[in-house]
């Protein structure tokens, strides 16, 4: 029976009820060691199996309403999948995923290929290769090197889990979570946040102030002390033998209380010294339900003393490691072997515990006092983690040395064996430190940084060499910048350079290429955590021409990123390094390096090479053995600097199905903010926000905090278009809400947001003021301030103040001159048109309306109707003006284009014409951006297993959003989706 959880026995009441009518759910239970979290998913797990009934037969009162449709909900029966995060098993990457999944790998084949690989490989089923030992002279690894296996691991996860579900709800149970290693709790958070309506239940229990186990987005349940009505209740419930037994033969004097044979109330002397036991373990225990059951026995024997001078945590290790200490010492050391071996793996346990003399009878003592317990399955179990703490943290050092080198002798061959014999070392141990380079390739190769990392790290304390220790520390750093564990890779990076230092023998390329790899690694975390000057500088200073050029120049793309939050100047003399690099012909960088010196030195003013068509700077890099995704998002990105944004639309739409086939998820917010762009930019706004909803997503799951920033700012954008205030201020504040002192990634894209939100709400003053800063900042060069110049002028000009657009207006004019497209002419021309003198003003606007016509962008081109209509109507031609408004008119509403439309409706009125009404919103504006975008894919014969492998979701969730979409379209199934206009998207 569990006391004081009404609550929290409710809430998993809820969730185990949704569950049997197919909706997810997840829930965190957080709080201290022993406040009953263990205690919940075990109520959980008997409530799954019992049905809601479960929860009355607790005595909790907590039970469903009656009635016969409660009654068939309670009759459905989970399935329970149930795993632990060990602390010890922190750095062997995927240990608690392959735990809690083993239940289900015979449903593996039902995956798609790509999610079946990453977790066969994430669970060391198949051979992934990793047995080769790294140089150092590798190539720097980007960012997402090592992300991607690890990323399409957690899809892997939520799409088995959803397979676990189709022959019933799942019921899934992760204890102590702050332990889980790092790829396991990555991959079941991102599962977690995923789902939607397949019929799992996910409960994390997770342990205040210990590991660490983030869970931004996810429902927490923090757990309270027991209030004291609920703590009395539960200590009167132990039996009282459990006092009793422990003051037995203390004497006297040992116990809490020196009372007489009988108390003051005619008490006898036993009960009043329980009732002095129960005082105090009241006033230590403090409402924690752990402490309640576990001191009395402790405290029986005590003297009183002063309450609460040892941490509750502390208390209880203490009181545990008292049971311990009163077991036979062949009966401890089988324990302290248990403790370490982490697994509870009987048949290794006893193997270790008989090298240092315990034998299987030594077992059934712990048994009996119930410290451990055994499994059906012959698994050893702690009754709870901190008898195993109190073990390990108590044991002498050799002993516990002793302990992990058995257990490591009983292993077979494998990461765990010489994870253990590396904690047995004591000093350097050559062959011992290869072994643990070889595990940290591994745990790489399968997506695990954070403990390839921790293997590289433990490889350099027992490397007998400074060389090969520093190349290790080189390595770790690496690793640990993959796993984004910033403070740890500069910490190791710093370590690492200390060394390098007093390696005289690092001669020619060694010293400045492991110099340069370091200092990488810093610039990384500066500029992750906004620090874009730091990172800039650093990358700078390594890209010298002491490595060889490919390796410089991959240093220089990410001193371009850099640079590109930072200023023209800063920009200038990362091009300027880039194009002095001597290349070798073929190396596959070569072909990017002269895209990107062709697209960016125009925009800041500096002559440069005529820019090839992107295919063919896609072609060459292929040819040349370049990555498809990863090496060909920057160009991605280049093709908008002088706006080819129909070749970004063809390049990032084949590099996001690529990604998608390949699994490349760590890529694709990248890649769909890209596509957005280009789907923005050529009108196509309800495609553009399908991607970046899409995208933003995906980059809140996989915590890439510069992309959250730009596709909110990109969404915030959108939001401006259609006049949605609230939606745009509200999304421009978050993508403005960044680390570090340097503005947020977004920053330039909120701020044209922001700016086109006033100017389409007649704010011309606001507007002029927010886009003057930003086409004449330092970000000027970006592509959101390039095309934010148009607008500008027209907010001043309506302010009556045009000198305030000139010299932005001169830095475009050369833009669009360089660009040389007929979409940058016509823009130039209305600008033009709006500040150039009244007679040319009629020419300038149908010349640009001519442009407009060869390149389809409706958008703009009403922009530029509307404007030409209002001069004409003020220059007293309304006849002329109608045709222009109506048409301009036509295009914002079909838009969605809120305050445009109003505008050209309030222009067309002023010319005696009344204005038309407004369309009648067709059924795909009802939809979501993710129910359009499922549904075009069910439009092209697509089956919901297909969809849910391309968008990363569950086939259940996506029939649920068929199901909703459905009736707003009204049809009845996906074969008549084909006949709506629109669902298919036109290009």
């Amino acid at each position: 029976m569990l006391y004081g959880r009404v609550e929290e026995q409710a809430a998993i009441d809820r969730l185990l009820d949704e569950a049997r009518v197919g909706r997810s759910g997840v829930l965190v239970l957080r709080g201290e060691p022993g406040i009953g979290k263990s205690a919940l998913l075990d109520y959980a797990e008997r409530a799954a199996l019992a049905g809601a009934a479960a929860g009355a037969s607790t005595g909790t009162g907590t039970g469903t309403s009656a009635g016969s449709a409660a009654a068939a909900v309670e009759s459905v029966s989970f399935r329970v999948i149930r795993a632990a995060g060990v602390e010890y098993e922190a750095d062997l990457p995927f240990a608690g995923l392959s735990l809690l999944l083993a239940p289900g790998l015979d449903r593996l084949a039902a995956l798609t290929a790509p999610q079946r690989r990453s977790l066969e490989a994430a669970f060391g089923l198949v051979d992934d290769g990793g047995e080769a030992v790294v140089a150092p002279a590798a190539a720097p690894p980007g960012p997402a090197v090592r992300t991607v296996d690890r990323l399409l691991a957690g899809l892997a996860t939520l799409a088995l889990l959803a397979e676990l579900a189709t022959d019933g709800p799942l019921l899934c149970l992760v204890d102590d979570a702050q332990w889980l290693d790092r790829a396991s709790a990555e991959a079941l958070l991102l599962a977690a946040r995923r789902l939607r309506t397949e019929g799992v239940v996910l409960l994390f229990a997770a342990r205040d102030g210990e590991g660490s186990f983030p869970t931004t987005g996810l429902p927490e349940l923090p757990l309270a002390a027991l209030s004291p009505s609920a703590a009395s209740a539960l200590l009167a419930a132990l039996p009282t033998s459990l006092i009793a037994g422990a003051g037995a033969g203390a004497g006297a004097g040992a116990g809490a209380v020196d009372v007489g044979a009988v108390g003051e109330g005619g008490e006898s002397r036993e009960a009043v010294r329980i009732a002095a036991v129960h005082r105090r373990v009241l006033a230590e225990a403090r409402g924690n339900p752990l402490a309640l059951t576990e001191l009395p026995a402790a405290l029986a024997g005590e003297q009183s003393g002063a309450v609460g001078v040892v941490p509750l945590t502390s208390r209880l290790q203490l009181a545990f490691h008292g049971q311990v200490s009163r077991l036979p010492a062949a009966a401890q050391t089988l324990l302290l072997v248990a403790a370490a071996e982490e697994a509870g793996d009987l048949r290794v346990v006893l193997s270790a515990a008989a090298a240092l003399g315990a034998g299987p009878d030594s077992l059934p003592p712990a048994e009996q006092r119930g410290l451990i317990r055994l499994s059906a399955e012959e698994r050893l179990a702690f009754r709870h983690p901190l008898i195993r703490a109190a073990i390990l943290q108590r044991a002498p050092l050799m002993q516990r040395l002793a302990a992990h080198r058995a257990v490591g002798e009983a292993l077979g061959e494998g990461d765990r064996r010489t994870w253990h014999l590396a904690l047995a070392a004591t000093g350097p141990d050559a062959d011992l430190a290869d072994a643990l380079e070889r595990t940290a390739v591994r745990s790489g190769a399968r997506g695990g940084p954070s403990g390839a990392a921790s293997a590289y790290e433990r490889a350099a304390r027992l490397t007998p060499d400074r060389f090969g220790a520093t190349r290790r520390l080189v390595l770790a750093a690496e690793s640990a910048t993959d796993a984004g564990e910033l403070d740890r890779a500069t910490a190791l990076a710093e370590r690492a350079l200390a060394r390098v230092d007093d390696l005289p023998h690092l001669a020619g390329q060694g010293r400045p290429l492991a110099v340069a790899l370091l200092e990488h690694v810093r610039a990384t975390a500066k500029f992750w955590r906004g620090a874009y000057p730091a990172a800039y500088e650093l990358l700078m200073g390594a890209a010298t021409s002491e490595i060889d050029a490919p390796h410089a120049a991959r240093m220089l793309f990410q001193a371009f990123h850099a640079a590109w939050y930072l200023g023209e100047e800063q920009l200038g003399a990362v091009l300027d390094r880039l194009a002095a690099l001597e290349l070798p012909p073929g190396d596959p960088v070569g072909p990017v390096a002269h895209y990107l010196l062709a697209a960016a030195l125009p925009v800041i003013g500096r002559p440069a090479p005529d820019l090839p068509p992107v295919g063919e700077t896609v072609a060459a890099a292929r040819g040349a053995g370049a990555d498809t995704v990863r090496d060909l998002v920057q160009v991605c990105g280049a093709t908008l600097i002088l706006g080819r944004d129909a070749e970004t639309y063809r390049l990032a739409a084949d590099l996001v199905a690529e990604a998608r086939a390949e699994g490349a998820i760590g890529q694709l917010p990248t890649l769909l903010y890209f596509l957005a762009e280009a789907e923005l930019f050529h009108g196509r706004h309800r495609d553009a926000e399908v991607a970046a909803t899409e995208a933003l997503e995906l980059a809140i799951d996989t915590a890439q905090r510069q992309w959250v920033s730009q596709l909110r700012s990109l969404l915030s954008y959108l939001a401006a278009l259609t006049g949605a205030e609230g939606a745009c201020t509200e999304l421009a504040a978050a993508a403005l809400d960044g680390p570090g002192a340097a503005p947020a990634a977004g920053h330039p894209w909120a701020q044209w947001a922001l700016g086109l939100l006033d100017l389409g709400q007649g704010r011309a003053g606001l507007a002029a003021d927010r886009l003057q800063r930003l086409t004449g900042g330092q970000c000027r060069h970006h592509v959101s301030a390039t095309r934010a110049v148009p607008d500008l002028v027209e907010a001043a000009v309506r302010l009556g103040e045009p000198e305030r657009a000139t010299e932005s207006y001169e830095r475009f004019a050369r833009w669009a001159a360089v660009a040389g497209q007929p979409w940058t002419s016509a823009l130039l021309l209305r600008c033009q048109a709006l500040l150039g003198p009244q007679e040319l003003a009629e020419s300038a606007y149908r010349a640009a309306l001519d442009l407009h016509q060869q390149d389809h962008r409706p958008f703009e081109q009403a922009r530029t109707a509307l404007l030409f209509g209002e001069w004409l109507r003020r220059e007293r031609r309304r006849t002329d003006a109608r045709s222009q408004l109506a048409t301009a008119l036509e295009t914002f509403e079909r838009l969605g284009a809120t305050p445009w439309a109003d505008r050209a409706r309030t222009e067309l009125t002023a010319t005696g014409s009344a204005a038309p009404a407004g369309p009648v919103a067709g059924p795909l504006a009802a939809l979501t951006p993710q129910e359009l975008q499922i549904v075009r894919l069910a439009a092209q014969g697509l089956t919901n297993r297909d969809i849910a492998a391309q968008l990363f979701l569950s086939p259940r969730t996506v029939g649920h959003h068929l199901y909703k979409a459905y009736p707003k379209l009204g049809v009845a199934s996906r074969s008549e989706l084909g006949d709506l206009a629109g669902v298919v998207a036109e290009r």
